[in-house]
């Protein structure tokens, strides 16, 4: 897959670096015959370097929280890509991911890996940078709130750039080279709408996890069961980005029984 091209600053936090440098790593060893992995891997890694590069330009509140979070998420994806490269049981949306055909459009690839690390990783990833007690102080909840909202932006800058690497991976059709711009418009609409749902999850997990360690393993049990069936959309035939901004991404846990 090759490098992909980056600066560490002196002010990019060191864990968010570190973590970077894993996933290079790993992008640089995948074995021939999971190259594919590369797909979601590739543009994972540019992301992250975006949200690290919006850490430094002062985009967010707290930026040594959103540091942190971002670490947090990342390795949630590289617990789980070592889990499958190693023989390993990940959860259930990634193995999904992992295990699509090669053949499958780097798209959808792309968007199967989204499902698993937005829909079921992310309410995770928040869960461990915000404590029950963080919870529990109405202002410091809308500051992570308003700094979870800023990614949104740092999601949006990149769906142009992203959508080209993949165009330059994947032969297109002269419809969706026409429906180029409707896709991107698409795309920026699902990516906010899921990760509006994920701040609702994460609210979810958190109240069961005040409740016990068995009311949340129950609670993140349904979200890997709603993340693993989305994955249906993910592959029905047809212009998934453009049914997705209007059918939506995200999942929702339900109010607990």
């Amino acid at each position: 897959m090759g490098n992909v091209t980056w600066e560490h600053t002196d002010h990019m936090a060191d864990a968010v670096v570190a973590v970077v440098a894993e996933m290079q790593r790993r992008l640089d060893a995948l074995p021939a015959d999971q190259e594919q992995l590369g797909d979601f891997l590739g543009t994972y890694l540019r992301t992250t370097l975006a949200v690290g590069k919006a850490v430094d330009g002062g985009l967010f509140e707290d930026a040594e929280w959103v540091a942190r979070w971002d670490v947090a998420f990342a390795e949630l994806y590289v617990d789980a890509l070592d889990a499958h490269l190693s023989g390993g049981t990940p959860s259930r949306p990634w193995r999904l991911a992992f295990d699509a055909p090669a053949a499958l459009p780097a798209l959808r690839r792309v968007l199967l890996g989204i499902n698993a690390h937005v829909n079921y990783d992310l309410p995770q990833a928040l869960l461990a940078v915000i404590s029950d007690h963080d919870f529990g102080d109405p202002a410091l909840m809308a500051r992570r709130r308003r700094d979870h909202e800023r990614i949104d932006g740092v999601l949006a800058n990149r769906v142009a750039a992203e959508d080209d690497e993949l165009a330059a991976r994947s032969a297109r059709s002269l419809l969706d080279r026409v429906l180029q711009p409707l896709n991107r418009v698409a795309s920026r609409r699902f990516l906010r709408e899921a990760r509006l749902k994920v701040w609702h999850n994460t609210e979810e997990l958190q109240r069961a996890r005040a409740a016990g360690p068995t009311a949340y393993d129950e609670r993140l049990g349904e979200l890997e069961v709603l993340s693993a069936a989305r994955v249906a959309d993910l592959l029905a035939p047809g212009q998934v980005l453009l049914r997705l901004a209007v059918a939506g991404f995200g999942v929702t846990l339900p109010p607990a029984r």
